[in-house]
């Protein structure tokens, strides 16, 4: 016997009587599910069939005695617009939770006004020396830089400090570098040195040293390199005195001569008798104008170091990750010429707001006060911890640490990375068991290489269209980085939509997805165990919300499964606008990284609907990226490149 059943709205499980029909048939539920083919469900003595699309579900019953009842159920649009908004909803949370989790991780913490308590470091009272320190360029052997350095020595006095220069002059190749700057010849350029120090009441003691660079170069008032490490020392040193006596020394190096080649530092760790007391030192540096002020190096056997700047910064930023990444870097501070001498070490900077890296426009008006805010913090924080303490941390291994979207550091042993690949591996694996898919797996890890592979081809093509397969400006280039952050969003966002066509639901697929990043992980966690975190802990989140699904509990798992996206995909955000401020100008292809995060992260989400509007919208993004590349490489030479530099003399000359 069959029966026609008209429209009806379904949401969730739908149920229908059959017993004034024949006493055979029980209550039946069908499952409605508009993603796949064919879905069967059983309840009790009786049995369905269906063939479901996002519009009907057509479906078969059969009682317990065989009796036979067919029929068609109809969707109205109000019923699959319920039923999409209740899909969608657990992404759209992630997806909202992740920008916001970006946007408090890029974001300084707010600057502290000069009516905060005075043990408190306010960047509000070192605005006062950072408008003193850039109201004029003060390059090495300038008389600008010999009016500052009057200014400075005052300063320390003033906070209680010994106060002493250390002379000397530039070697050749230094001064040549110099003369070429400012255009002028000169036989012999001074180098002067600012040693200062603060006495502790037991002077036996190791002695514990704040450093930065006074001198800026030729045409930049320096504001930020190193106006505000400079006023940072004076603000951390002003906020010790106000605490009372101190067990240990504190001694204030302010070099001249980094921009020329280090040379101050050099001189200092040769020269200086104060030098070989220093058992723990703080350098600051800024390389731009803004943004969060990250701890980027260490010296090596980090344990006890990151320990203790974990414990003592208020608003902690820096990353294991960073440190494995500069320390494979050319690049050098004041810092390097310390770290042989054995001494335990901290650096800090802020490469935010790039285009005012030696900038003629790096005013004090243009410094971010919030970047100020929390250099000064975190150097407060360890200086007050180091300057008390009976014992200096010492050298120990090294471990994993990194802030959580700059509210609190965590850290553990780099051995815990294997215990949370091994989560990620039961997690996902686990599922497996259950059913077969191998070609499912391969299809998904076919999507995410081609997804890693064409993004990271496609920013390399667009990198060089923005003007990279010719010799740039670097200062120019650095005042792209805004739009080159832009093109690799754009890039990431179009790959993942592409990608998104051909997912399927289900643990193989997702697996298979995921496969070729546990690879990934494996390599990092053997290689680079302390940069290995950004992989390492999504993996271990993911495979434990597969897990979860795969012991029965699928039905309320998607909530955390938005949370656990919400959370890897904002930090694989803020990873990857803070990797496009590091090497972006260079190296766009090094968002796969944070790319890679957020693969692991919205694996247990089908997207594979709507496939015209996405694809659409992903050729959108694709043009809008090659928009913005075409603008970076016809845009006039930027305001900010350095006066100095061969592109911005030719213009000043013509």
């Amino acid at each position: 016997m069959a029966m026609r059943m008209g429209s009806v709205c379904l949401s969730g499980w739908v149920g229908f009587v059959c017993a004034p029909l024949s006493r055979d048939f029980v209550l039946l539920r069908v499952l409605l599910v508009q993603e796949t083919d064919r879905q069967s469900v059983a309840d009790g003595e009786g049995s369905t069939r269906g063939v479901a699309s996002p519009d009907k579900i057509g479906i078969v019953a059969r009682g317990g005695g065989g009796a036979r009842i067919s029929g068609v159920l109809i969707l109205s649009p109000l019923c699959r617009r319920k039923n999409a908004l209740k899909k969608i909803a657990p992404l759209m949370l992630a997806l909202i939770l992740a920008v916001g989790l970006a946007v408090i991780a890029t974001t300084p913490p707010r600057p502290l006004d000069e009516s905060a308590p005075p043990t408190k470091f306010s960047a509000e009272r070192a605005m006062r020396d950072v408008e003193r320190i850039a109201r004029e360029p003060h390059a090495s052997g300038s008389p600008a830089l010999a009016d500052l350095r009057g200014y400075l020595a005052g300063r320390l006095s003033e906070l209680g400090l010994e106060v002493r220069e250390q002379s000397g002059s530039f070697p050749e190749e230094a001064r040549a570098t110099l003369s070429a700057r400012s255009g002028e010849q000169r036989a012999t350029i001074p180098l002067v040195n600012i040693i200062g120090i603060l006495p502790g009441t037991d002077r036996t003691l190791p002695a514990l040293a704040l450093m930065a660079h006074y001198d800026g170069v030729y045409g930049s008032p320096a504001a930020a390199d190193d106006g505000a490490g400079v006023a940072s020392i004076l603000e951390v040193l002003r906020a010790l005195q106000s605490e009372g006596p101190r067990r240990r020394d504190v001694i204030v190096v302010l070099t001249d001569g980094e921009e020329a080649g280090l040379n101050g530092a050099h001189r200092f760790f040769d020269a200086a008798p104060e030098a070989a007391r220093i058992a723990a030192i703080v350098n600051l540096e800024a390389r731009g104008g803004g943004g969060r002020a990250n701890l980027f190096q260490t010296s090596a056997g980090n344990g006890e170091i990151a320990r203790l700047w974990s414990e003592t910064a208020p608003h902690p930023a820096g990353t294991s990750l960073a440190t494995f990444i500069y320390s494979v870097l050319p690049n050098d501070t004041d810092l390097t010429v310390a770290l042989p001498d054995g001494m335990v070490a901290w650096n800090f900077a802020f490469i935010g707001r790039s285009g005012l890296y030696h900038s003629p426009l790096a005013s004090a008006k243009a410094l971010d006060r919030g970047s100020l805010q929390q250099m000064g913090e975190q150097t407060l924080g360890l200086a007050r911890s180091l300057a008390t303490s009976q014992a200096l941390p010492e050298a120990a291994p090294d471990i994993v640490f990194f802030d959580v979207y700059g509210l609190f550091a965590v850290h553990y042993p780099v051995w815990f990375g294997w215990v949370m690949l091994a989560i990620g591996f039961v997690g996902y694996a686990l599922p497996l068991v259950r059913a077969r898919g191998l070609r499912a797996f391969a299809g998904g890890a076919g999507a995410t290489l081609a997804l890693l592979a064409g993004v990271a081809g496609a920013l390399y093509l667009l990198n060089l269209l923005s003007g990279a397969d010719a010799p740039v400006n670097y200062y120019d280039r650095l005042a792209a980085i805004p739009r080159l952050q832009a093109i690799a969003l754009c890039v990431a966002i179009a790959g993942l939509l592409l990608a998104g066509l051909r997912s399927r639901p289900g643990p193989w697929a997702e697996a298979g997805r995921v496969f070729p990043v546990f690879v990934a992980a494996l390599a990092f966690q053997s290689l680079a165990p302390v940069a290995a975190y950004v992989l390492t802990i999504p993996l271990a989140l993911g495979g434990a919300v597969a897990l979860a699904r795969a012991c029965g509990l699928s039905g309320v798992m998607h909530w955390p499964a938005a949370l656990v996206a919400g959370l890897v995909g904002g930090y694989a955000l803020f990873f990857g606008f803070l990797l496009m401020q590091a090497v972006g100008p260079t190296m766009p292809m090094s968002v796969v990284l944070p790319l890679a995060m957020v693969v692991i992260a919205f694996a247990p989400f089908d997207v594979s609907r709507h496939r015209a509007p996405r694809a659409m919208l992903a050729g959108g993004l694709i043009a809008l990226a090659v928009g913005l590349a075409m603008w970076v490489r016809l845009d006039p030479l930027a305001q900010s490149v350095a006066v100095y530099s061969e592109q911005r003399a030719a213009i000043v000359r013509h």
